[in-house]
């Protein structure tokens, strides 16, 4: 069964090592991704089994991260905020 990371700022899920039934382990950065709407899963590169699944963070989420001093919610908020100045949301509707 796979592993469900809720929160994307919580510390270490990136470099925790999982282990696949197929007899393969490692972390996040040599398992197979496929992005989503909503979360991004994570399988093994040998057979495909579904390994790690991370729930992408909503902007509130980045916001309270990057208040909490979290240092890459930080930085994704300072892009979204850039794009939210260059593009502002239509407030016609």
């Amino acid at each position: 069964m796979a592993e469900i990371v809720h929160d994307y700022f919580a510390f270490g899920w990136r470099s925790r090592v999982l282990d696949c039934a197929c007899g393969w382990q490692g972390d996040s950065k040599g398992m197979a991704m496929e992005l989503h709407d909503d979360v991004t899963d994570y399988a093994c590169p040998q057979c495909a089994n579904l390994l790690l699944i991370v729930s992408h963070p909503s902007l509130e989420q980045v916001r309270q991260a990057a208040g909490d001093g979290n240092e890459e919610a930080q930085q994704q908020l300072a892009i979204v905020e850039e794009a939210l100045q260059r593009f502002p949301p239509n407030s016609d509707r």
